[in-house]
């Protein structure tokens, strides 16, 4: 059992605390499973990485480039600012943090308001990176039945 304090900055033990959804336990909010995801960069984690970002964005994404980027860097860091939870079905959430990491090109500093969508019973991250493919009357891809323009299209952030 491991004894390390979890990278999150929950001051928890990683098996108590992000471990235990990367064990395949869902997040119980959005807050967590941003926070298990910046975890997940630390520990190199990067099948958890892919699985935790909504499931039609999921071939879209660069596992080497997520591999490398985590591996090749120092994680200093992360602050939360804020967790907004939207009601309604699907739930959807913003949790705006800062993380902070060390590369080859320095010390940075990135902060980000993201997108998280619950559906299936479990959170999702809405990866602004790779495109949903939607028009405004289309089914939503989060897969919550809804058209796009009234589920995930009025959270998503330009």
């Amino acid at each position: 059992m491991s004894t390390s304090i979890c990278p999150c900055g929950s001051g928890n033990l990683l098996e108590a605390c992000c471990g235990h959804y990367h064990a395949g336990h869902p997040a119980p909010c959005a807050e967590a499973l941003m926070r298990s995801r910046y975890c997940a960069y630390v520990l190199g984690l990067v099948d958890y990485l892919v699985g935790t970002t909504l499931p039609v964005q999921q071939p879209g994404l660069d596992r080497q480039a997520i591999g490398e980027w985590s591996a090749q860097s120092t994680w200093l860091g992360l602050e939360v600012e804020s967790s907004e939870v939207f009601g309604g079905q699907p739930e959807h959430a913003f949790v705006t943090f800062t993380a902070r990491w060390h590369d080859s090109g320095g010390e940075h500093s990135h902060r980000e308001k993201s997108s998280f969508v619950q559906t299936g019973g479990r959170w999702y991250f809405i990866d602004p990176s790779v495109p949903l493919k939607a028009g405004r009357n289309d089914a939503c891809p989060c897969g919550s039945g809804q058209k796009y323009k009234k589920c995930c299209a009025s959270y998503l952030l330009n």
